[in-house]
Order: C-alpha cells, then structure tokens, then sequence
C-alpha cells in the first residue's frame, strides 16, 4: 500500500528537488516527493493529511550517543542544567555542590535495600569555580552504602570512602595519575579515566556494560530519539556484549522501537587483533535497523574535566597536562588492522595534542593499507585548527564537532581551561567548511541532552550559557547547520546513501516539526517543538509515549 503524506512544507535536503509539499511512502521507503499532482503517476494512494500544518525533514541523525541517554534515568540526576526525562518530567539542575549531597540524601532514605549503592550522574564541579568533590563530602550520604557520582563528562567519577574499600582503593601507595590523592596519601574520592574509575563502577553496578545490555535504557532511549526527532543513532563506544547483541536485536526488529541503532565497539581491554574480529564478527549480525561492525577508541579524555591532551601551552590556569587514553603503538596498529578489514575507526579527540595523534596514525596507516573512502571520523575534536584540518581532508577523514560545548562549557572554556583566543576557535565548523572537510556536529548524549535542533543552535549563534558569542568567525549558517544534523552525520557512518534525505528509495525517516526551521529567526532554531517522527514508514507521536 502507499500512503501519501501531505505537509505545509518538506525540506528534503535533496538539491534535485530541495523542497516539496508530498511525499509518497511505500514498504517503509520514500516512493516519490513533489506535488500531488506528481504522486498520481505512481497509482492509486491513500492520502493522509495527519502532516498538513507541520513541516517535514529528514529523520535527524545523531552521529555521536550513547545508548546511557535512555540507562542512566535509573540512577539520580545531578546535573547543573534543568534536563527532560524520558517520560516528559523535567529534573531541574542544581546549582551548588550542597545541592547535590542533599538530593542524594533525600534518595538515599527510600532505599530498602541496605546494600543498595547510590548511584549518580550529570555532575560537573567545574560549574562551581575551584571548589572539588571529596570522598568526605559523599560520605554525608551514607557511611555504609557505596556512593558514586558519574560527571557529566563521563571521564571522571566521585566515590565516597565505602566504595573506595570496595574497589580496593584505601591505601597510600597510588601510582595511578588518574587516581587523585589527599593529604593523607589515601585517595580522595575523585577518579578521571576508565582505568580509574572502573573499578568502583562496577562495584555499584554502573559498569559501561550495563548500559549496553540494559532493556528498559533502551526503551528509555527510543522514547527520547522521538521526543527530539532522531531517527537514526548511535551507541558510540560500547563493549556490545553478547548479552546486548542478543537484546539490540530483538527491541530493534519490534514494530514500537523507534529508532535505527548504530552502536560501535569499544577497544578497550581487546587486544588488536580480539577487536578486530569481534567487529568483523558483529557487522555480520547488523540488520536493517541495527547496524554494527564499527569501532571506538579513545585517545585522551575531557577538556572541561582536565583529562584532554593538548599541545603547548596546556591549561589556561596551569592544571596539569590531560591523560593518554591509548598508547600511539597500539592506536596505529588497531587503524591499520581495521583499514586492512574494511573497517571503519571512530576516535575520541578532545584536545589538539590528540588530535595530531589520531592524524598521524591514519596516514601511517593508510600507507600500508590505502582505502579510499575509509571515512575515519574524530569525535569531538573540538580543537583542530586549520592547518590539522587539511591534512585530515587528505587523508579522507571526517570530524565530528561537539558544538553543544558552546553553550554548557563555553564560559568556562573561555576563563578558565583554554582561555579566549582557543576558546573561540573551537568546534570550527565554518573553517572546515572553508577547506572541505567532511564534518557534522553532536550531542555526546548524555553528556548533553540529545536534540540536533539544539545542537544546530549551538552551532548558528555560538552562544554560551551566559549570553556571550564564542567565535562569531565559526558561525554557520541554518541551511548548513541542519546538513549537518542530517546528511553530514549520515555520512560519517556510511549511512548517507540510506539515510539523512527524503528522495526516492531512501528509508521513510521524517522528523515532524512544528514550525519551518529555514522560517523562524536563528535564535529560536533550539526552540522548534518536535511532533514526533516516521521511522521506516511507522508513526511516532512524541504526545503518545
């Protein structure tokens, strides 16, 4: 059966026909886009008018989430920003360390369960000038029960003196960077880096595998991918264990799940030569909705979280240097292997100095293994400048810009990790426009909420949470900003030939929006409420989850 849609307006991202007011759905794909008139040639049609006053556009593609946007709502939200729920309610922020040590006391006395941890996430101190959580502060929540805080960040975790004793951490003879010290030699609850905090996570049950296997986050996860317009997004970087697998592809092929899923597999605690079969053996799982076989790494942490590697002259206000997520021997070796298989590298690059990294290691690698439209994408990579770009276009790289860090980090960036003139110049979308580099923009769900809308925002106005324009030489226009949340991510996961337009044989993923973002002025562009989105022909409403 075909079913033709009729809407006030289609921006269809397609260059061929860039706008249209019908298009036409037939087994889960786009039949036909134009005019009434036009769908007649393809035979008889019901016409649904459900669309009439909203605008369509291509289901947005978030190139850069995690599968924890939905997981993480079982444990408490302690972020500094008001934030939404899967089911619609708003947890407003809290605004000072107090704050949050009396919402966790507060949840603390449900429990039932005396060995039940308390577990958080969202928590940025960086919002609160120099002042840091202790191992002392989290045991005014509770002495006997392990309490964790994950960061916003998700590179860094505070832990209460319990959960340091269960992880084996109470003792003075620490060689870890990432394991800070007090004055009494004994950790003093704050851990940057998986290596360090892992332990303690898995000892209140938030190792990343939890998330990964987690049915209700994943439902949980659906539900938000409607409410914002995403049809397509990813879990990037994951261990997928089988357990996972085995739960993606059943939620995945269900007639209510709403959203593709591309997941990408971590590398950690692999050796090469594990990663790359176990990637080689999980993209011959992928199905239409569920397309694996991708991987992660990590070459260093955040920058707000003072883990980022960056170059000469380093932090701002003289913190010390980031850390080494990755060693180059094995980074160079897991991009030659993966180039050798036909696999496609994602890389986690914060700061400049991992950025170079991660370019280096793909031309070495890419001389031993040339492979054209490799498509090997940084993430984040929030720091390149112009002359990194170009060598990344070289080389057929891709760069994914975290351009919500504008308005949750940009002050702080600004005054105290990198200072004005490179806090201006990052996430430089307008320059690798100028260069050609193939570049979208992204959320790092949860990090920050998940919403293109926003994220274009970000991108267009440059504006932090206090008002002030970061880079005005970086702006991008609208039109180039909704490419990016569309066939600019699409292509990054070698999805655009799929997904990220509406024309003819692509999959019938539509975000139905209220208003007309090539309409409403530039400020509001984060402002457009979402209806709801198709997904291969189904129809989600954001009202009715």
């Amino acid at each position: 059966m075909t079913i033709v849609y009729r809407a006030r307006r289609i921006i269809t991202m397609n260059p061929t026909r860039p706008q249209a007011t019908h298009v036409a759905v037939r087994d889960g794909r786009v039949l036909a886009v134009g005019s009434l008139e036009e769908m007649a040639g393809w035979g008889r049609f019901d016409l649904d008018e459900r669309f009439a006053d909203k605008v369509l556009m291509p289901g947005f593609v978030e190139g850069h989430s995690h599968l924890g946007e939905g997981g993480n709502w079982r444990w408490i939200y302690c972020g500094f920003h008001d934030r939404t729920d899967p089911d619609g309610r708003v947890w407003p922020g809290l605004k000072s360390i107090e704050a949050m040590v009396q919402r966790l006391q507060a949840a603390e006395a449900t429990f039932q369960d005396p060995d039940q941890p308390v577990v958080a996430w969202g928590f940025d101190p960086i919002y609160f000038g120099e002042q840091r959580v202790n191992r002392h502060d989290l045991d005014r929540v509770s002495n006997r029960r392990a309490v964790a805080v994950m960061h916003a960040s998700g590179h860094i975790t505070n832990a209460n003196t319990k959960a340091l004793e269960l992880a084996g951490y109470m003792h003075t003879d620490h060689d870890h960077p990432g394991i800070l010290l007090g004055a009494d030699k004994l950790p003093d609850g704050e851990l940057r880096s998986p290596d360090a905090m892992t332990p303690v996570l898995i000892k209140v049950g938030a190792g990343k595998g939890v998330a990964s296997a987690d049915e209700a986050g994943m439902r949980a996860f659906s539900k938000l991918a409607v409410r914002c317009g995403v049809t397509t997004a990813t879990d990037l970087a994951t261990p997928i264990p089988d357990e996972a697998v085995q739960a993606l592809l059943r939620l995945t092929a269900e007639d209510d799940y709403a959203v593709r899923l591309v997941p990408a597999m971590h590398v950690r605690g692999q050796t090469v030569e594990q990663a790359i079969e176990r990637a080689r053996s999980l993209r011959e799982r992928s199905t239409d909705r569920l397309r694996m076989g991708r991987i992660k790494a990590h070459a260093d942490g955040s920058i707000q979280g003072f883990s980022a590697r960056l170059r000469w002259p380093g932090y701002y206000n003289g913190a010390p240097q980031g850390l080494w997520y990755v060693e180059p021997e094995y980074l160079l070796r897991v991009y030659s292997e993966a180039l050798a298989a036909g696999l496609q590298m994602h890389t986690h690059t914060n700061g400049d100095a991992a950025i170079d990294l991660a370019i280096d290691c793909t031309q070495a690698a890419l001389r031993a293994h040339p492979s054209p439209d490799h498509r090997f994408t940084l993430q984040h990579c929030q720091l390149a400048d112009r002359a990194q770009m170009r060598r990344m276009k070289e080389l057929g790289m891709c760069a994914n810009f975290f351009a919500n860090h504008h308005f949750y980090w940009g002050d702080a960036h600004y005054a105290m990790t990198l200072g004005p003139d490179r806090a201006e110049r990052m996430n430089p979308c307008a320059s690798a426009t100028e260069i050609g580099l193939p570049w979208t923009i992204h959320s790092d769900a949860p990090v920050t909420p998940m919403g293109p809308l926003h994220v274009a925002w970000c991108a267009v106005n440059r504006r932090t949470a206090s008002g002030r324009l970061l880079g005005a030489h970086e702006r991008i226009s609208v039109e180039q900003a909704l490419h990016a949340i569309t066939l600019g991510a699409a292509y990054t996961l070698h999805l655009d030939g799929e997904v990220g337009s509406i024309e003819c044989g692509k999959h019938a993923d539509f975000a139905v929006l209220d208003e007309d973002p090539l309409t409403v002025a530039p400020e509001r562009l984060k402002d457009i409420a979402v209806w709801g989105t198709v997904h291969g022909g189904r129809v989600f409403a954001a009202s009715t989850l």
